[in-house]
């Protein structure tokens, strides 16, 4: 029994898609992967596309990151800082509605390798893009549910997947068709992509299998590859800590697949089944926690 599964365990904001084999009766979990590597070999050559070892890790920053203390008084200058950082090809760090986030355009080759490289991570994992509006969606994916039904999910601490257009970079996620894209509830993080008019490829700020981060101090290993750390200080909400958003394939029309439980699960389900009538197909949910 065959199944594609879209999963984001830790790594909140990236998306993973894996070929998992396994029997209906097998006690197997659905979309485990044993972990063939410890944490010290997690960068093998094959964690990593070829451009990055041939470029010997080329335009990742050695020197430590600037860090900037969000400041709503200080909004224009920080934001047109964070987005010359990003157009110059650079990651930073970024606070999200949910955890921190490591950033760079989605739309620049270089600075998805980049993310990979800091990271660790598979190169075959996709990684999710965040936009500015609602409205901006439809550019980079093909819509299969109204835009009502989009606005009544985001701004929010969800991702929608979907199928990609020709629009976005072939680059990003070459081995699959679809997207993962978010429309976070976080002012800063929305106008820098505004401001970039470009989406921004986002992941979880931590080291591959890592735990989410929810304050600068918990990835300060990864600070000397990053060019500016913006600090907004310890992520707290009503919501469940360091879960995440809730992820739901929504790339066939008529149906929706939750594939990862998040923070916003309920209301989600609520939405899409109550609201707009949508039939849920859902067979298994990568639980929150499970990598």
């Amino acid at each position: 029994y065959q199944a594609q599964i879209w999963r984001q365990g830790a790594d909140e904001n990236t998306l993973s898609i894996v070929q998992a084999n396994f029997s209906l009766r097998s006690s197997r979990i659905p979309g485990h992967i044993p972990a063939k590597f410890d944490q010290q070999k997690r960068m093998s050559t094959l964690f990593l596309p070829t451009r990055i070892l041939t470029r010997n890790f080329a335009g990742i920053s050695r020197n430590m990151a600037k860090i900037i203390k969000l400041e709503d008084d200080m909004l224009e200058k920080q934001l047109s800082m964070a987005a010359k950082s990003l157009q110059a090809g650079n990651i930073i760090a970024v606070p999200t509605d949910t955890i921190y986030g490591l950033a760079g355009l989605a739309q620049s080759t270089e600075a998805v390798e980049q993310i990979y490289a800091i990271k660790g991570r598979n190169s075959s994992k996709p990684v999710a893009i965040s936009v500015a509006e609602v409205s901006d969606i439809p550019r980079w994916a093909r819509l299969t549910v109204p835009m009502e039904c989009l606005q009544d999910l985001l701004p929010g601490p969800v991702t929608v997947v979907m199928q990609r257009t020709a629009a976005l970079n072939t680059n990003l996620n070459p081995t699959t068709d679809l997207v993962g894209i978010r429309v976070p509830q976080h002012k800063f993080l929305r106008q820098l992509a505004e401001t970039c008019m470009e989406p921004i490829a986002l992941t979880s700020a931590n080291t591959s299998a890592a735990g989410n981060t929810i304050a600068i101090q918990e990835f300060e290993n990864l600070w000397p590859h990053l060019d500016l750390v913006l600090d907004g200080g310890r992520i707290e909400s009503s919501l469940a800590e360091r879960e995440g958003s809730t992820v739901v394939d929504l790339s066939v029309e008529g149906q929706f697949r939750v594939l990862r439980v998040g923070c916003a699960y309920m209301s989600t389900v609520d939405i899409l089944a109550n609201k707009y009538d949508l039939n849920d197909i859902t067979e298994y949910v990568i639980p929150n926690g499970v990598h």
